[in-house]
């Protein structure tokens, strides 16, 4: 019997609607988060806004740990595994921070939709997992998506979308870490570390071609980093409360809210091409998910 199982139904209920709840506010902060990335790069380098986003969010998840858990949750084995989890996600960030400067934002989620597909497809031979032919159909078929939103034979810009498919992958291999570091490392470890590796990374990178500040900016770059540290916080809480193929599915509504988003501030509509990429990648995606939960027995 599972512990889910072994609670009154009430309170089983309750954690999961806390759950989905904490998830779909950590989804929007997410976004709010990517738009104003967006709106600052036209001023600012991306190692900039790399550092604004990192600096408050190490500040506030490292205090928020600290303060419930003490320094103890700190403590780490495996400081190489750390190192190779912390550099996959400074690049994912990299890669996505480009990618938002310059595609809107609707298509670099619809691109970020990839990084379940990577996960998949890189879990048999970094982690020895089983693949089965059914879902290595599905991550061909969601590929195919990709492709179909990359429209080739278009005149849109090739190498943000190229960059964007490289944010999938970086953040796939940082996921995978993730697998490994959690049998042994804590949340607070793993979440931190990575934190710490991108502010320090980014704030070196960003010295050279730092630009100061105005104080409208710099609030708008406090935010950012207050915006990423709440829904990392929320995020970690949903994992927490609810079982994942329940929370997960519900990644895909930040499609609504850069859609949104991306056309209340910047005008941009998705095209019919964008659409349906996004279309063919979450089916995707879900079914991976239905499959893995049938694997798993859940």
């Amino acid at each position: 019997m599972t512990q889910a199982a072994a609670l009154p139904a009430a309170t089983a209920s309750d954690d999961t609607r806390r759950a989905i709840g904490c998830f779909l506010l950590a989804i929007f902060l997410f976004a709010g988060m990517d738009t104003l990335i967006k709106y600052l790069s036209g001023g600012y380098p991306v190692a900039q806004l790399m550092f604004a986003r990192s600096v408050v969010a190490v500040v506030l998840v490292g205090g928020i740990s600290v303060a419930r858990g003490g320094w103890g949750g700190m403590r780490t084995r495996r400081p190489i595994a750390h190192v190779f989890r912390s550099l996959a996600g400074l690049l994912s960030m990299g890669c996505f921070f480009y990618a938002f400067k310059h595609l809107p934002l609707a298509e670099v989620y619809v691109l970020s939709f990839a990084g379940p597909l990577f996960i998949t497809a890189l879990s048999m031979p970094l982690l020895g997992e089983p693949v089965g032919w059914r879902r290595w159909a599905a991550v061909l078929v969601g590929f195919g998506g990709v492709v179909v939103m990359a429209r080739p034979e278009a005149d849109a810009p090739l190498l943000p979308i190229l960059v964007g498919v490289a944010a999938a992958f970086f953040y796939a291999l940082a996921m995978i870490a993730v697998r490994g570091l959690s049998r042994t490392e804590s949340n607070t470890a793993i979440v931190v570390y990575l934190l710490l590796t991108t502010t320090v990374v980014s704030g070196v990178a960003a010295i050279p071609d730092w630009v100061q500040p105005g104080g409208f900016d710099l609030g708008l770059m406090l935010l950012v980093g207050t915006l990423g540290g709440a829904a990392q916080v929320l995020m970690t809480q949903a994992f927490r409360l609810g079982r994942a193929a329940v929370v997960a599915p519900f990644e895909y509504t930040g499609m609504i809210w850069a859609t949104l988003l991306g056309f209340l501030v910047f005008g941009d509509v998705p095209t019919p091409t964008v659409l349906a990429g996004a279309g063919i990648i979450i089916a995707s995606g879900l079914y991976i998910l239905y499959r893995e939960t049938l694997r798993r027995g859940g």
